[in-house]
């Protein structure tokens, strides 16, 4: 039987240092919009979670994080 999930997909920028040495983060971003789901477990849900990442941010998985709530 399906359960009902929510997922998202979150970008966290890396930390980089300006010439004084001073640390700064650019903001995070979501970059799948919140989606609703039916699914066995939520492991089926990362999976599809996984394949709704842009291209532009595949060469960047270290900075992506993938969210899913159950419900």
């Amino acid at each position: 039987m399906a359960k009902l999930f929510e997922f998202a997909v979150i970008f966290h920028p890396k930390v980089v240092r300006d010439a004084l040495g001073n640390e700064t983060q650019g903001p995070d971003k979501i970059i799948s919009d919140p989606v609703f789901t039916l699914a066995k477990d939520d492991k089926e849900v990362a999976m599809r979670a996984a394949r709704a990442i842009p291209e532009d941010y595949l060469d960047k998985l270290d900075q992506v994080e993938i969210v899913v709530r159950p419900f």
